[in-house]
């Protein structure tokens, strides 16, 4: 169990989370979709009166983001950024046990879309900025709080605009984003907390297979589009690329409650495989996950009516590459993949971007290692690999040390976070969110003075 607070920001996290969740801020990745604007004011509203300069950025009607600034009075200290996305992905009402968008407190929870994902850090790091803004800190560095829009699909109307435009609003030493903070005890007896330094990369390809059209009443012999696809997708999901076992990897592995023979599997090339096989699926995922570059074929269009062979086909695939991997080198995946079908498909790129790491090792590392503290006496941290991607990515590009992090309840560990991150009944305890605003302001002040 966590240790006491002497001054709880629960309550103001938890008003400010389902506010923040009612809202609806639902991205479908279409341009017209998110309306984080209503986000983006009503963070501003909460932050307005603490003597701070807040400013609103809209590079597309409705996409606005905000960002607020509390100067620091020595130019050359670090300057940290505080980001929290105000987006969520789309849900399904039909799955869930109560409304996705009714913020309901239930039982010492929070329930919505977005209350793990990861509206629970953005409404945090708010109340955290505000609080420190209103005790009159004066900071040698620079605090910047960042509420942006557009991250669940790619950052093109938040971050990476931002990043490339307004760097001088932006712009930071040092970086605390999602996605990380749950912790667990390890078979030495051990506390770790998760602290992201490093994501996958990103290449999203199409893959046009073509054919010959014909009548669907004599289909024998036909040169059917989508019988290949099937067969190019059968491929696609066997293919094993080699794995990579980086030291990241290693101390991952090191702190699982796993027998001693598992864990020296998981860790050697040759043998991860059917080590990964005698996981359970949920533990299988995830190790599969941080040490394979991925592929998965995911969207399929294709064929015209009933009665016609289709002559072209085109899959949409979602691959994740480890760091170190080139798009070119994704390219020749594919085609050792698929053997000889190469020929038969046209590879397009949808998009891409590098796997991504942080070193560790600094000023803001030792601020998270002493700020987990004071919830988790003797508590480590434990770096690890997002296999998704997250907006920390664009300031990595800039020279910016960045980290997916945040501290929750012991009973926060990751197959709950895991389970309930885009899934239905999407919920966070309120210690959580207490917790975290604490969090915020120790390494805020370590950092910045």
């Amino acid at each position: 169990m966590a240790t006491a607070r002497t001054d709880d920001l629960t309550g103001p996290t938890t008003e400010l989370l389902q506010a923040l969740i009612r809202n609806e801020c639902v991205n479908d990745g279409t341009p017209d979709s998110g309306h984080e604007t209503r986000n983006a004011e009503l963070l501003g509203g909460y932050l307005e009166g603490t003597g701070v300069g807040i400013e609103h950025f809209e590079k597309r009607s409705g996409r606005a983001s905000v960002v607020a600034r509390i100067e620091g009075s020595d130019p050359d200290a670090p300057t940290l950024c505080l980001m929290g996305h105000t987006d969520v992905v789309p849900v399904n009402p039909a799955g869930w046990s109560r409304d996705p968008f009714g913020g309901e407190l239930v039982d010492g929870e929070v329930w919505g879309r977005g209350a793990i994902d990861m509206l629970n850090v953005t409404a945090s790091m708010a109340v955290a900025f505000r609080q420190l803004a209103r005790s009159g800190w004066k900071p040698k560095g620079t605090l910047v709080y960042f509420g942006v829009a557009d991250e669940e699909a790619g950052g093109v109307w938040g971050a990476e605009w931002m990043c490339d435009q307004h760097w001088d609003a932006v712009g930071a030493d040092y970086v605390l984003t999602e996605l990380g903070g749950w912790s667990s005890t390890g078979h030495d007896g051990v506390r770790r907390v998760v602290v992201n330094t490093g994501e996958k990369g990103l290449a999203w390809r199409t893959l046009r297979v073509s054919g010959t059209p014909a009548h669907g009443s004599m289909p024998f012999g036909s040169d059917n589009a989508l019988v290949t696809a099937a067969e190019v997708v059968r491929r696609l999901a066997t293919y094993r690329p080699q794995a990579r076992i980086d030291d990241v990897w290693r101390q991952t592995v090191a702190a699982m409650p796993l027998s001693e023979e598992v864990r020296a599997g998981l860790v050697d090339p040759a043998q991860i495989w059917p080590t990964l096989q005698q996981l359970p699926p949920a533990l299988a995922k995830r190790c599969h996950a941080h040490t394979h570059t991925t592929f998965s074929p995911n969207v399929v269009h294709g064929g015209q009516k009933t009665n016609i062979i289709p002559d072209l086909v085109e899959l949409e695939v979602d691959i994740r590459t480890v760091p170190g991997t080139t798009q070119d080198e994704v390219d020749a995946h594919l085609r050792e993949a698929l053997g000889d079908l190469a020929a038969r498909v046209e590879i397009g790129r949808l998009q891409g971007s590098d796997a991504t790491e942080s070193p560790r090792g600094n000023a803001l590392w030792d601020a998270i290692s002493s700020a987990t503290q004071v919830a988790y006496p003797g508590a480590e941290l434990l770096p690890g690999l997002i296999v998704g991607g997250t907006d920390a990515r664009f300031f990595r590009d800039k020279g910016s040390v960045a980290y997916g992090t945040g501290l929750f309840s012991s009973t926060v560990d990751f197959e709950s976070f895991g389970s309930r991150f885009h899934g239905n009944d999407e919920r966070i305890d309120v210690e959580s969110l207490g917790l975290a605003a604490d969090f915020w302001i120790h390494i805020a002040k370590r950092i910045c003075g």
